[in-house]
């Protein structure tokens, strides 16, 4: 067996059993460093990369099982780790002792995490055998835990944790019609997707698109398996298709700018105002929340006219109002008078007197530049006395310079 256990990991002094109390940043924030740590040194010498990867993960969940896990913070920080450092771990240069003793201490930490927190290692662990022949050993050595888990007969209650261990194992192994029996009943998503991965593998792609779609129910999360359909008809050259059927509700972020920026991207040949008008048709109400997303396109007259539809965040419309001062003034004129608009409507969150008067101030300069001051402040008169939520403290902000 190769020796890479001498390795000086400072992650390994604040990995200790509860180490962290119940606080949860400093438990994201040493996460993040230690990963960070191990793909430095694996860059140079993956093998000890691997070993690193290893011993962080044996030490992870004892370390955090006290941290107060409400917020997700930790849940994300775990599943980021895990998903950098699996790829690490599986493209080691391990003899077959080394990775034999790597995956025997990684099953011994997923049995021992009671969270659990290091479930997301399941869909890694086929990939972490390195090989079809100890992909095989490890499904048989799961398998019957995993049928039991599975059998209609079964408690409610019956849950093996090695289970999808075992669908990854089975499935990289290439013992995917086996997978597919096996898979053969009422459960959830998660497990369900295996089999659907299978049938596709197996060069079945329409039925493992039934069978996806047949899988949901209020428990599935939609994106996950829209986002597994649509990477099968990618796979397949079938685009046109992945994008009609899955693409919009596939490629959600945090943001809509940055959901319209993922869909540009996966789907090249689209033409921005393709995508925006189905994106804007797809989420009904929320025509506004594409205003950035249609600016950074250069659709500006159908920024405005998203943004004049439905509500949009008046900081958004002030900032492209000044950023469009000299170069499409035309733009910034409109953005300046929806920003005031929705200010008056008592949209945006956290309005101060500052964000007033900065929508204000946005929009008179593009009147001094371009002209048109006094036709321009008669519109904002007129704007701000007008009916809204807002309307009572615009005015109070406004009423002086406006002579109101």
């Amino acid at each position: 067996m190769a020796k890479t256990d001498a390795h000086p990991w400072e992650f390994k002094a604040r990995f200790r059993r509860n180490a962290f109390g119940w606080r949860s940043q400093p438990a994201v924030t040493r996460i993040r460093q230690a990963v960070a740590e191990i793909k430095k040194v694996a860059r140079k010498s993956p093998l000890v990369g691997g070993e690193g990867a290893v011993t962080f993960l044996e030490r992870l969940a004892p370390a955090i099982e006290h941290v107060d896990s409400s917020s997700g913070s930790v849940g994300t920080a775990v599943g980021r780790a895990i998903d950098d450092l699996a790829p690490l771990i599986a493209g080691a240069p391990a003899d077959p002792a080394t990775r034999s003793a790597w995956l025997d201490r990684l099953w011994a930490a997923v049995e021992a995490d009671q969270m659990p927190y290091l479930e997301g290692l399941g869909d890694h662990w086929g990939a972490l055998c390195a090989s079809r022949e100890v992909a095989s050993a490890w499904a048989d050595r799961l398998i019957d835990g995993t049928r039991h888990a599975l059998d209609p007969a079964a408690s409610p209650l019956s849950h093996f944790h090695g289970s999808s261990l075992c669908f990854s194992a089975l499935f990289h192994a290439g013992r995917h019609q086996e997978l597919i029996a096996l898979l053969n009943v009422k459960t959830i998503w998660q497990y369900k997707r295996w089999a659907v991965l299978a049938l596709a593998a197996r060069g079945d792609l329409d039925e493992a698109l039934r069978c996806a779609e047949a899988s949901r129910d209020p428990w599935t999360t939609g994106e996950d398996a829209d986002s597994v359909c649509e990477a099968l008809l990618l796979d397949a050259g079938r685009v046109d298709e992945a994008y009609a059927r899955y693409g919009r509700r596939a490629t959600q972020s945090g943001t809509f700018l940055a959901s319209f920026r993922m869909v540009i991207k996966k789907y090249p040949h689209k033409g921005p105002a393709e995508v925006l008008a189905d994106l804007v048709r797809a989420t009904p109400g929320d025509e506004g929340k594409w205003f950035a997303a249609a600016k950074e396109a250069g659709l500006c007259a159908e920024a405005l006219a998203l943004a004049g539809r439905a509500p949009c965040d008046p900081k958004t419309l002030t900032r492209a109002a000044r950023d469009h001062l000299d170069t499409q003034p035309a733009f910034a004129l409109g953005a300046g008078i929806l920003a005031l608009h929705w200010l008056v409507q008592g949209v945006g969150y956290d309005i101060t007197s500052a964000d007033v008067w900065a929508a204000y101030r946005a929009t008179i300069a593009v009147a001094e530049r371009h002209g048109n001051v006094a036709g321009v402040r008669e519109r904002v008169r007129a704007l701000v006395a007008s009916v809204g939520a807002g309307g009572p403290f615009v005015r109070q902000v406004l009423g002086r310079e406006l002579g109101l």
